[in-house]
């Protein structure tokens, strides 16, 4: 009431997962004209590159090149990504300069301490049916995947699988990039399936 009495603007910032801008379009009629969608993605190779060597040059350590480009690849810019291996390769390397090969020893504790948290996480709340589905994606590759693909690959029809999918989405753990298409919310999630789920009993 008082900010409207004084005619001061108001500014609202949010945050959210690829599906928000058609969430807010079910919410609120003409969302599109209210509130801007800018999509944050990875990080610019010249600004991954700083998020790492920024850090350690203010502690006077240096990074070498083939070892940068391994943390550049293998986190392919995502910024938790980047700290989680430049934490791992600060902990791991006894000396400066940072080198290859400390950076591949921080990989394999990179990749623990992610399966046991952030990845872990997201997993446990999925049903064994929604996990199955996250498997079956996995299986595929990447993504983004049609609904057919993923269902043959569970040797099932999609409109079986329709209500998993929608509860997958719902909990943020997969969206659609376009329809009939669906892709992982979170990076290296389908590594992570062929990891917690290897084999193929789970079929």
């Amino acid at each position: 009431h008082r900010t409207e009495q004084r005619r001061l603007p108001v500014v609202l910032v949010g945050a959210g997962l690829p599906q928000l801008r058609g969430q807010m379009g079910n919410a609120k009629s003409y969302a599109e004209r209210l509130f801007d969608f800018p999509e944050i993605g990875p990080l610019p190779s010249d600004a991954a590159r700083q998020a790492i060597v920024k850090p350690l040059t203010q502690e006077d350590v240096q990074v070498n090149e083939d070892a940068l480009i391994e943390i550049l690849s293998v986190t392919r810019g995502y910024a938790y990504f980047l700290q989680a291996w430049g934490s791992q390769a600060w902990r791991t390397a006894n000396t400066s300069p940072i080198a290859l090969e400390d950076v591949q020893n921080a990989s394999r504790t990179a990749i623990a301490a992610l399966d046991e948290s952030f990845f872990r996480v997201r997993f446990d709340r999925c049903t064994p049916k929604e996990k199955k589905y996250l498997r079956a994606m996995a299986e595929l590759g990447e993504g983004p995947h049609r609904s057919g693909d993923v269902a043959a690959c569970m040797n099932a029809k999609v409109s079986s699988l329709a209500p998993t999918r929608s509860s997958l989405i719902a909990k943020g753990m997969v969206w659609s990039p376009n329809h009939g298409d669906t892709a992982f919310t979170v990076p290296m999630f389908d590594a992570f399936m062929k990891r917690i789920i290897p084999g193929t009993d789970w079929r």
